[in-house]
C-alpha cells in the first residue's frame, strides 16, 4: 500500500505541479488520494476492477483532486 501510495502521489505531483513532494509526501498524498477516490468514484458510478495498475490510477486520480483542492485553498 505504501509503494502504491508513493507512486500515485508522485504521479499526481507530476500532473498537477510538475514536481513531487519527496517520498514521505508522495506516500501521504497517494494514500489520502486513494481514500478520496474510494469514496468518490463509486458514488458517481465509476467503478473499475481490481489490480495494481487500476489501484494506482484511482489513487492518482484522488490525489490530483486533493492537490487541486489544496491549490484552491492556498489561493483563497
Amino acid at each position: 500500500m505504501l509503494v502504491i501510495g508513493a507512486i500515485a502521489g508522485w504521479l499526481a505531483g507530476k500532473i498537477v505541479e510538475g514536481r513531487g513532494f519527496g517520498v514521505l509526501g508522495n506516500i501521504v498524498v497517494g494514500v489520502v488520494g486513494a481514500l478520496i477516490a474510494g469514496l468518490l468514484l463509486p458514488r458517481i458510478g465509476f467503478g473499475m476492477g481490481g489490480g495494481t495498475l487500476v489501484t494506482i490510477f484511482q489513487s492518482a486520480f484522488g490525489a490530483v483532486i486533493l492537490l487541486v483542492l489544496i491549490q484552491l485553498i492556498k489561493k483563497a
